[in-house]
């Protein structure tokens, strides 16, 4: 096994994973600003799933000796549009299974079967977070303003200065 082709992919991972997770937050911090509590949460929920994905693959770069290289993949696009925000998500995480299935591969090849079940992992729960996002998007579809008004509904929250 060539460890340093592996922590390289990882590695690589792990910057995709940062940049999500920077991504998404920023998603929460405006949806939420904006009273979309429910679309909030749903970014709140998947960035911190991203969060574990890091996790994960910092410990795998770590056992084969390597040093996690901690930097996001770029730059938080500044996007305030819901539909738009949802749209990004769905292109990162479609972007983020093609790149992991091609790693999973790669690790096959450099026998490294331990890495290549991450990065399976990884190809299963990036699709499930694509869906999720594409089923909020075809709602706004179907629905139109209707259903983003409906975001707002029960998301009001109290004075922030009062208790925070």
């Amino acid at each position: 096994m060539d460890r340093e082709r592996s922590i390289q992919l990882l590695n690589k991972a792990v910057s995709d994973e940062l940049q999500a997770v920077h991504q998404y937050m920023y998603f929460h911090f405006h949806l939420s600003d904006q009273g979309m509590e429910p679309l909030a949460a749903l970014f709140k929920r998947i960035a911190v799933q991203e969060m574990g994905h890091a996790e994960l693959l910092a410990e795998r770069i770590l056992f084969l000796k390597g040093d996690v290289e901690m930097v996001p993949a770029g730059p938080v696009q500044k996007i305030t549009d819901p539909e738009a925000m949802l749209a990004k998500a769905a292109e990162m995480e479609e972007e983020g299974a093609r790149g992991y299935n091609t790693a999973a591969m790669d690790c096959s090849a450099n026998a490294d079967a331990t890495s290549k079940q991450i990065f399976e992992r990884l190809v299963r729960d990036e699709e499930g977070h694509y869906d999720e996002y594409s089923k909020q998007r075809d709602n706004i579809k179907r629905f139109g303003e209707n259903y983003l008004a409906l975001q707002s509904l029960g998301g009001a929250r109290p004075d922030r200065g009062a208790t925070e």
